[in-house]
């Protein structure tokens, strides 16, 4: 939904209702601000879940990994905050990367760090992180087959700072340092690597059978969010911030670490981190002047001035991403329907992605046609995806279904030739198959309701019928998962998560966790031969061509919907408060925030 590493954004939920979450009224039970410290408003609807610095597929959420990133620094971390996405040493561990000149291995230098509890940070730390996610890496939602670890021929250790990993082949030394070094995050080896809460520290990671161990011990820590303040696990830490408090409503609260000693040190003691079940309720925080860095919705730009008049700079917060609904192609009852591409085409087509950019995002966003986010200049996007191959057309649209063997009955389009054949619906589509989907749309959000209800009418117009279900961004998440078609968790059929961007790239926008088969994220279960070839091609080349090629064929083949790219918000911040630039990668660096005034 990508960064430092790629990953979903379900994020800035906007809504007409004005409910709160207890503690976030902008009341008395909202934490005053001072210059010690900052109230930062939570995207609506979209609450914090997971404190531990690996990401499985349902908490996938940038709140999660901004949070984790400030309490366990990542090896290579890749961001936007200076205003360009490039490696930002200063919040990394790692101080070097040198490759080969084959481009089959990297020696990497690690910085004189310490863990909060003064243990050096090693390259064992290292070591551990790469044996937990080999011997569990089906868990972990960055794992793409082919892809790391699976490329990682071999893990050395040379010193306590000095470490190489090689290659199973050649590959693009900028595609493996943004994408595939920057999901390492060093963890304290000597303080986690245990089977259990009450067994000693020691190797286990070093055996497949004890990574798998000591994997279950940290994940069923991490589900136990009420227990995160004192859970003694999460406070030997390398980042610039701990946890002071984790509630399960969402309302979070970092302390500055006083023993951290890398480069991004916290200039504010105390930040607070306030979930809203609207965006109402949290314009209305905003108003009273309780958040410091909050948002509004494109709806509400034209009452800049009233946020102004109030000592609040408003600027649009832009990101490296792409929005899009994904189809579930195992879906039983229309996975057969889906894996036609005229039906794609058909619903492509009807969707009017220049209309909703304007009128729906109030000029905010910008119409995506492809695999690679298009709000941004780049070398990445080829020329088929931005001359749009499918443009609007509920006509069009029809007339591929009606020259496939689709009838208009009562409205809606009905199967009445089935077969394989020339002018017939296609393998495995049943005669009397309606054209009838639904969506799983995250809730809390005018702007993403009101997309949804203007895609639904003109689906309507070419005999589509649309129906919207919503619910909280991590229900979505959960109940939207790769299945296959006997599985009872597998009747979606539809799945949105983008009111800010459903995925946020690393610097390198390549599609392995997204598109390639039986990548982590790609929910959809999408699998054509081509697309991989492609992708493997976009990793493993040094020119510009092979990202073009595959942003291209995606175009074309539509293993998702795609849709009009947002910015991830626009943000409205108490004047004063600097020191940073806005990430387009879509985290947030506590660190960076300072009071100038």
């Amino acid at each position: 939904m990508s960064p430092a590493r790629p990953r979903l954004v379900a994020g800035v939920a906007v809504s007409a209702s004005a409910l709160l979450l207890a503690g976030c009224s902008g009341t008395s039970d909202t934490p005053s601000a001072s210059r010690d410290s900052i109230n930062y408003a939570l995207p609506a609807n979209f609450t914090p879940n997971w404190i531990l610095p690996i990401g499985t597929a349902a908490h996938l959420n940038t709140n999660n990994s901004s949070i984790s990133d400030s309490l366990w620094e990542r090896l290579v971390a890749y961001d936007g905050s200076t205003g360009k996405i490039a490696w930002n040493k200063q919040a990394s561990i790692a101080t070097d990367a040198d490759f080969a000149s084959d481009g089959k291995s990297v020696d990497i230098t690690l910085g004189d760090r310490s863990w909060s509890d003064g243990k050096p940070v090693t390259s064992r730390d290292v070591e551990f992180w790469f044996n937990l996610i080999k011997a569990n890496k089906a868990e972990w939602a960055h794992y793409n087959p082919g892809k790391a670890p699976d490329n990682w021929k071999s893990f050395k250790a040379v010193d306590d700072r000095h470490f190489t990993i090689t290659f199973d082949q050649t590959y693009n030394s900028q595609w493996m340092l943004a994408n595939q070094l920057s999901l390492i995050t060093p963890l304290p080896q000597h303080a986690w690597d245990k089977t259990g809460a009450s067994a000693k520290v020691s190797d286990a990671d070093r055996t497949a059978a004890g990574a798998k161990q000591v994997w279950t011990y940290l994940n069923t820590a991490a589900k136990n969010i009420s227990g995160y303040e004192k859970n003694t696990l999460w406070k030997t830490i390398s980042g610039p911030y701990s946890v002071k408090s984790f509630s399960t409503s969402g309302k979070v609260a970092l302390a500055a670490n006083k023993k951290y000693d890398g480069g991004e040190k916290a200039n504010i003691a105390t930040v607070n981190l306030l979930p809203f079940t609207t965006a109402d309720a949290e314009k209305n925080a905003l108003r009273s002047g309780s958040v410091d860095y909050g948002y509004i919705e494109a709806t509400d730009l034209d009452q800049k001035e009233q946020f102004t008049a109030r000592g609040y700079s408003v600027k649009p917060w832009s990101g490296w991403a792409i929005t899009y609904m994904p189809y579930n192609f195992n879906n039983p009852a229309m996975g057969a329907v889906f894996k036609q591409l005229y039906a794609r085409q058909a619903i492509q087509r009807s969707i009017d992605q220049t209309s909703l950019a304007k009128v729906i995002f109030n000029g905010t966003a910008i119409a995506g046609y492809g695999p690679i986010p298009q709000g941004q200049a780049s070398d990445f996007v080829s020329r088929e995806q931005k001359d749009n191959p499918y443009p609007f057309s509920t006509s069009a649209a029809k007339s591929l279904l009606t020259s496939h063997g689709w009838t208009e009955q009562g409205g809606v389009m009905v199967c009445t030739e089935p077969g394989g054949g020339d002018g017939q619906c296609g393998e495995g589509v049943a005669e009397g198959t309606k054209f009838e989907m639904g969506v799983l749309s995250q809730s809390g959000s005018t702007v993403t309701d009101n997309m949804m209800s203007a895609i639904q009418s003109s689906l309507a117009k070419t005999g589509i019928k649309f129906s919207i279900k919503t619910a909280p961004v991590n229900s979505v998440l959960s109940q939207t998962p790769q299945c296959t078609s006997g599985q009872s968790i597998c009747k979606w059929q539809l799945s949105f998560f983008g009111t800010a961007g459903s995925w946020y790239f690393s610097a390198f926008p390549t599609g392995d966790s997204l598109f390639q088969t039986k990548g982590g994220s790609n929910f959809g279960n999408y699998s054509n031969p081509e697309t991989d070839k492609l992708i493997t091609a976009s990793t493993t080349s040094t020119s510009s061509q092979a990202v073009q090629d595959y942003s291209a064929a995606l175009a074309k083949d539509l293993p998702v919907i795609w849709l009009p790219e947002p910015v991830y918000q626009i943000s409205v911040i108490k004047e004063g408060l600097g020191g940073f630039s806005q990430d387009s990668l879509a985290n947030f660096h506590p660190a960076q925030w300072k009071w100038t005034s």
